[in-house]
């Protein structure tokens, strides 16, 4: 693997220096002088086929699911990041990619703007891609990252897809992403050179937050499907929302909710007020009760037109707000949840595989 290599080593070394970042390294390693990098390689020499044994074991058992699943007929969707942590092996093996100082440390960070999800926007903290340099080596690094993927995955997302067309950057003393600016990314340029390594990409193009016609243009030009989230719907502009069905077109991928949103109970009891409960209500034509609105917007996903239907477990089970996958910009309590066998129930597959026939997507 392209990448086996040098994450075995930054682990080991990293393992070392006791979780020191590597920028606090001794200058010749976090340069990667070519010697150093050789004495380094020798002298942690187990400890680094210990770390990629680790994978093998890991990959292995993915490789089993992978298998069990395609036996079933079931697709794996994976979520790929667009950006990548500082302190990692992707950045330190390959600082070029991305624009930082003489020092090795970020000029500028990643983050998006304020939105839905935040009224501050989001400070991420990621370094920004060096786009200038990835031109010039034809995105090596990206079509590595991508080939890899597809072994993983049947189907990706692209994660936060509008920095792919122009990215928020933030200067890295910044403490507040509201003080960013965007930046253009050579776009076309990009997914072409891409499609002419891969001539099919199952891409799903995350296309949430601010998106502005140039991004459009980029998903349109290159047939990329789009993301909706139903329970985004029900505002004040309800009839022009295109998170609401009667305005979805076929390239689509509809979540009832994402990870970074409420459960349906959660969203229902807690963040639709009195005038979005009614227009809900009159939407779908009866009044909506919190015991079953997860089955009603289930519902209208279903039947809608978009070519994929995504429903979190959380929402087909009816869990309220405790069972949220993530809070955007909390650092606390996410990734936390997980289903268990004594939730699942026959009653619950059978309502969920009527409903799949109903609406023929069986």
């Amino acid at each position: 693997s392209y990448w086996l290599n040098d994450y075995g080593l930054f682990v080991s070394i990293k393992r070392q220096f006791k979780g020191v970042d590597w920028s606090k390294w001794p200058e010749d390693l976090k340069d990667r002088k070519e010697g150093v990098i050789k004495e380094w390689e020798e002298r942690l020499r187990e400890m680094i086929l210990m770390e990629k044994y680790f994978q093998y074991i890991f990959f292995k058992q993915w490789y089993s699911l992978k298998n069990y699943c395609k036996s079933k007929n079931l697709q794996i969707i994976g979520d790929v990041p667009i950006y990548v942590n500082y302190d990692s092996s992707d950045v330190w093996a390959n600082p070029e990619v991305f624009k930082l100082d003489e020092e090795g440390r970020p000029v500028f960070v990643t983050g998006v703007p304020p939105d839905y999800f935040s009224s501050t926007g989001q400070l991420w903290g990621h370094p920004v891609y060096d786009w200038n340099f990835l031109k010039e080596t034809q995105y090596s690094w990206w079509i590595m990252r991508i080939e890899y993927n597809l072994r993983l995955f049947d189907i990706f997302r692209l994660d936060h897809f509008r920095g792919f067309v122009s990215y928020w950057k933030i200067p890295v003393n910044e403490k507040r992403a509201i003080n960013g600016r965007w930046e253009k990314s050579p776009a076309k340029d990009f997914f072409n050179t891409l499609f002419k390594h891969f001539p099919h990409l199952p891409f799903i193009a995350e296309d949430l937050g601010v998106i502005t016609p140039d991004v459009k243009e980029i998903m349109n030009l290159f047939g990329f499907p789009g993301m909706r989230v139903l329970i985004f719907a029900f505002g004040k502009n309800l009839p022009t929302n295109t998170n609401a069905p009667h305005n979805y077109v076929k390239n689509t991928v509809v979540y009832t909710g994402t990870h970074d949103n409420n459960t349906i109970k959660g969203w229902f009891k807690k963040e639709l007020d009195h005038e979005g409960r009614k227009r809900l209500s009159e939407y779908i034509g009866h009044k909506v009760s919190e015991k079953t609105v997860h089955w009603e917007l289930i519902r209208l996903a279903m039947m809608s037109v978009a070519n994929m239907v995504i429903i979190p477990m959380q929402d087909i089970l009816g869990l309220g707000e405790r069972a949220r996958m993530n809070l955007p910009a909390s650092s606390r309590g996410n990734w936390e949840w997980r289903v268990t066998q004594d939730q699942l129930s026959s009653t619950i597959a059978q309502g969920l595989s009527e409903t799949t026939r109903i609406y023929g997507r069986v």
